[in-house]
């Protein structure tokens, strides 16, 4: 009985920590969570509930959907009226791409909470998973209007103006995030390269100028190593300043060795898988290369 209690506030204590971080361990949350509600559901109390939900969102992203549906048939069993456990049925519905069906209940909640962010959220999803993009947009758009600090919908719609290669909204997307959190590296980063994907002169500067502060906000971004490289090379190559020029071969040269030592330090197995991930590693920047570039060598370190 005594291992059964140890048991028991061990694997509570763990969904509580899992809730509270933002990991994306659904694998691990369905598994420990499932035993948790057979075994000792009758031991949780009002946490219980939290834990079918909690389990269900991760059942969803694991496709495990009769185990969703069990938790989805208890939600309702005890919150019939509930407009979150409708929230849920939508997800649930969205899961096996009945769109139209998820949608109505969300227009039916927003009737009734005009406001409810989640749920404007949800449409925006149901149309991206429908490859509506245009329209992803415009209802992005209209969300922000309403909710300007919200963080994330400001990144999704400048992946989604990326994709759309309409970059120059890209650009303004995350200039309104680095205004929010100028010490989000990542925000930095996702700068610098849609004004490397601009091209010219100007914006090449400005991207290692943000390629810069992106690595000095964090010095292990290697996507923003390799950026700081491609810009100060951009630069040296076409620049026509005899001062720019140099000064650009220089910062060049400096990450062309900053690079080199990330895998020296390595061991040679990781350096032979490192140096694979290196040779594919501006395939997965995600931008593109300015036009007109004149072709450049790595510097000798």
């Amino acid at each position: 009985m005594a291992d059964e209690v140890v048991d028991l506030e061990v694997a509570r204590q763990k969904m509580k920590q899992w809730r509270d971080e933002p990991l994306r361990n659904s694998e691990e949350i369905t598994e420990l969570g499932e035993c948790l509600i057979l075994e000792h559901g009758n031991k949780l109390g009002d946490e219980l509930w939290t834990i079918y939900e909690q389990v269900f969102l991760a059942s969803i992203d694991c496709r495990k959907m009769d185990l969703a549906t069990m938790c989805l048939r208890e939600l309702k069993s005890q919150f019939p009226d509930s407009v979150r456990v409708q929230k849920l049925n939508a997800m649930r519905l969205e899961a096996f791409d009945k769109y139209e069906d998820a949608e109505e209940i969300y227009e039916k909640i927003l009737e009734s909470e005009p406001a409810n962010a989640v749920v404007r959220k949800r449409l925006v999803a149901i149309l991206k998973a429908q490859n509506k993009i245009p329209e992803a947009v415009k209802e992005l758009n209209e969300y922000l209007k309403k909710f300007m600090g919200d963080q994330e919908a400001w990144t999704e719609l400048a992946e989604l103006y990326i994709s759309q290669q309409e970059h120059k909204k890209a650009k303004f997307c995350m200039e309104e995030l680095i205004l929010v959190n100028p010490h989000n590296h990542l925000y930095n980063q996702r700068y610098a390269e849609i004004l490397y994907t601009l091209g010219g002169n100007e914006n090449v500067e400005k991207s290692r100028k943000y390629f810069a502060q992106a690595l000095k906000l964090d010095n292990n971004n290697m996507r923003a190593l390799f950026g700081f490289f491609m810009a100060s090379g951009y630069l040296a190559s076409s620049s026509k300043d005899a001062k720019t020029k140099k000064e650009n071969s220089k910062f060049a040269a400096w990450a062309a060795t900053k690079i080199g030592e990330r895998y020296q330090n390595a061991t040679q197995e990781q350096e032979n898988e490192n140096m694979s991930e290196l040779e594919n590693m501006l395939d997965s920047l995600q931008i593109a290369v300015p036009q007109n570039i004149p072709s450049q060598r790595l510097p000798e370190s």
